[in-house]
């Protein structure tokens, strides 16, 4: 008896940059920040998986970017592996009001009218020879507004072009070659793809004549030597401890437009940077802000650009998304019940920019407030880690640890 044939892939491949918005828009409906809640919450979870991995080195992560993928794959799921989607992202595309805070989050998050520049698009790629499912692009457009692009994967190199021209443009130039050659061929079936980017300007910007070399001390004791931002201005800022009693700080960067704030969070002391990212999670992070105060301080922050490129195919395994990898038992026949389709690969790879202007960028713990003296300075010359926030709906747009500027 003959073997049977390879399965196809279905690949998913994730581009995330982060977004933002800048003027206050209306309050959001409650559905839109229920959304943005549980995206946030799974996205956090993914980047604790990511970093306990690679617990030494700097790691930039979009939030957002994972939970958009996943929720266009779950348009395209059934059986066990919907449900493992729609267990891990809390909600179901099928309840009436998950498209109507989807398409209001997109809305609030990229409208023409804020001050930061904010691109988001996401895209499937299709085998232009693949029998769908009747009916899967009419619901496909209804929920995301988004149209299929047909490419001919047994032209794998030409496809691959294809897909990081596209990433390229959407990114403003920011993620080039997103796809290395050998990622594609031609059982191929389905590439979907996250693009944001995010181009934000503090609402005060540091002075670049006040950028000077200062230590840096990394947590094996070694110390290095890079240009550190400075200013004295008024900064939003709090003591905290996790369960396990790490006393750690928050300050709050906004940006110009004031709806998107950068929050950075360092332990006090000498205790692990891996203690805090293990209690990060959407419910954390939107207690912060509520617990903040206010004064005037002497800021010292390094400049710091990061490029991570994340395999997140055992990271989503760690939550409980593996039948999505499973050849034998994935089930996308939602999209086609023709051929037997399984995730390949699940890719994200994001890069961030911050310096004295602003950030170019193409996570139930209880927070208990720690009381002791605010210092006078308050200089970030030690690993920490940083949260992109949309203040108005607490969706995490970005996370990262910077190991070493």
């Amino acid at each position: 008896m003959m073997p049977p044939p390879p399965l196809p892939r279905l690949a998913l491949l994730l581009a995330a940059l982060a977004l933002a918005a800048a003027v206050q828009p209306p309050p959001p409906p409650p559905d839109a920040s229920r959304l943005a809640h549980r995206a946030a919450d799974l996205g956090a979870r993914v980047f604790r998986e990511v970093v306990r991995r690679s617990p030494d080195r700097n790691v930039v992560f979009s939030p957002h970017g994972v939970a958009s993928a996943l929720t266009l794959l779950q348009a395209a799921a059934a059986g066990e592996t919907r449900r493992q989607l729609e267990a891990a992202l809390a909600f179901d595309l099928s309840e009436k009001w998950v498209p109507r805070a989807l398409r209001w989050l997109q809305k609030a998050l990229t409208d023409p009218g804020n001050q930061d520049l904010v691109g988001m698009a996401d895209a499937l790629f299709v085998q232009r020879d693949l029998p769908l499912t009747p009916g899967f692009l009419p619901r496909f457009y209804q929920v995301f507004r988004q149209m299929v692009k047909q490419v001919d994967f047994t032209e794998s190199e030409r496809a691959r072009h294809i897909i990081n021209d596209w990433v390229q443009q959407h990114t403003e130039g920011m993620i080039q070659d997103f796809l290395q050659e050998g990622t594609l061929d031609e059982m191929t079936r389905l590439v979907l793809v996250n693009a944001v980017h995010f181009k934000g300007r503090w609402r005060t910007p540091f002075p670049e004549a006040a950028t000077r070399q200062r230590l840096f001390h990394k947590l094996d004791g070694s110390s290095v030597s890079v240009p550190m931002m400075e200013q004295t201005g008024k900064f939003c800022y709090g003591e905290f401890s996790t369960p396990d009693q790490v006393e750690y700080d928050v300050l709050e960067l906004p940006y110009h437009g004031e709806t998107l704030s950068m929050f950075i969070v360092a332990p006090f002391e000498n205790a692990p940077l891996s203690a805090l990212t293990a209690a990060l999670d959407a419910r954390l992070v939107a207690g912060w802000k509520s617990s903040l105060l206010c004064a005037t301080r002497l800021l010292v922050l390094p400049k710091f650009t990061l490029e991570t490129e994340c395999d997140l195919r055992e990271p989503l395994q760690a939550l409980g998304l593996g039948a999505m990898f499973d050849a034998q038992s994935a089930d996308f026949s939602r999209l086609s019940d023709r051929e037997s389709l399984f995730v390949a690969q699940a890719l994200q790879k994001v890069k961030i920019d911050v310096n004295e202007s602003g950030t170019e960028a193409a996570s139930a713990t209880a927070a208990v407030i720690y009381a002791r003296m605010a210092p006078l300075e308050l200089v970030m010359d030690k690993p920490f880690l940083f949260v992109v926030q949309h203040n108005p709906t607490g969706a995490i747009l970005f996370m990262g640890q910077v190991m070493e500027p």
